[in-house]
Order: structure tokens, then sequence, then C-alpha cells
């Protein structure tokens, strides 16, 4: 996929981005490229594809869920800056925390940040539930966000004491979820729960591989 065409279906999703941001994603295209020769970040055989397979995942949040102004989010399990750093880029003005237990994959991930010249963004090397130990973060995102990394009922145990009241969880999955969703309802029934499948113009895969959105609230 070129950039025009990366371009023009996220238009068609009335998601748009300026030139300084689609080169931003190319700096951080080619630095994902290169850094995963040496550091597993990305599945190899979708190294050929990030743009489609990745960006454009990552980017169908937003069509579906509205970010409130400035508001502060945290990418748990983020290995290569994935939802987390394309969302950034989209949206500037948000205030990101990525979040993984890997160090190399957070350092990597530093690297990403300075090539792409992102503000108001934090790479945190630890365990998101030992978030618990700084107070600041208690009831501190709007968002909390995570792609392909555990269970909703686990990421929903390791993170809730992070999320405000208005907030939300947004997790990338996809298959089928019923017994997944059915876990987590029993464990959280205080919480709300709305499972979207992801239909974005022009980018059919996402569809055909039943990917959905994972909404969780108050």
């Amino acid at each position: 996929m070129e950039y025009t065409e990366f371009w023009t279906i996220l238009s068609a999703n009335n998601i748009v981005l300026t030139v300084e941001q689609i080169e931003q994603f190319k700096r951080y295209e080619r630095e994902l490229i290169y850094w995963n020769e040496k550091i597993n970040l990305i599945s190899r055989q979708d190294a050929e594809n990030i743009l489609e397979k990745h960006f454009l995942h990552c980017l169908a949040i937003l069509k579906y869920i509205e970010f409130p102004q400035k508001s502060r989010c945290l990418d748990i399990g983020t290995g290569g800056g994935l939802p987390g750093l394309p969302l950034k880029i989209a949206l500037p003005e948000i205030y990101m925390t990525l979040v993984d237990s890997i160090k190399k994959k957070i350092k990597t991930t530093e690297i990403f940040v300075r090539s792409t010249e992102l503000k108001n963004i934090e790479c945190k090397f630890c365990r998101v539930e030992d978030l618990a130990k700084t107070p600041k973060y208690h009831q501190h995102f709007d968002i909390i966000c995570s792609r392909a990394v555990a269970q909703a009922v686990k990421l929903i145990d390791w993170s809730l004491p992070f999320l405000k009241n208005t907030g939300k969880f947004i997790f990338l999955k996809g298959g089928d979820l019923g017994s997944e969703i059915e876990v987590a309802k029993n464990k959280f029934p205080q919480l709300n729960f709305k499972i979207t499948e992801i239909d974005f113009v022009g980018c059919n895969w996402l569809k055909n591989e039943n990917k959905k959105i994972v909404i969780v609230s108050h």
C-alpha cells in the first residue's frame, strides 16, 4: 500500500491527516521495519504491509471513539508503539503513556518517539499493574487501550484503578469474543461492555478477519 492510498482510506472514514502527520507515519514505518529485523516487534509476515495491517487497524479506533480534548491515554503492552503511536500521531493534542514489561521493546519505542518528534508522550518500562505504586496515575486516564495483549478480564483487573470515572477501555481484538467478554462481565458487573465490528471503508481485511473493538466504560 502506498501513502496516497493510506491517506485516501483514512479520509473516506473521516480521519484526515496533514502532510506533516503523513511524514511522521513514514518515519515511524521506516524505523519499525529497521528495528523489527533486530527485535521482534511485529510479525515478519506483516512487515511489508505495515500501513494496512498495523497503522490502519490502530487508527480504526478513531472511526468509533471520540477522544476528549487533550485526553490522557494509556497503551498497555505497547510493544513497538501499537496502537499508542498511531493514535498520538493522528491526535497530537492528546497525552500518551506507553507501557511495556519488555525493556528492549520500550527502548525501541523511545527511538520511534524521537524519530517522529512527538511531544507529551512518555514510555515506561514496567508491568502495568506496577503503576499502582505511583499515586499520580490513580484515576488519571481518559482512555486505556490495548492491542492483542491479554484477555479483557486481565486488562481491566490490571488497570481499572487508573481509569477515570468518565473514561473508557478500548481493546482491539478479533474472532469470537463471547466467552471472554462473559468472564469479564461476571467479574466486573458494574461496567458496561460494547463490542463493535470494525467496518473500515477501503480496508476489507478488518471485516473479513472479524476484527473488533471492545469498549468498556463505567
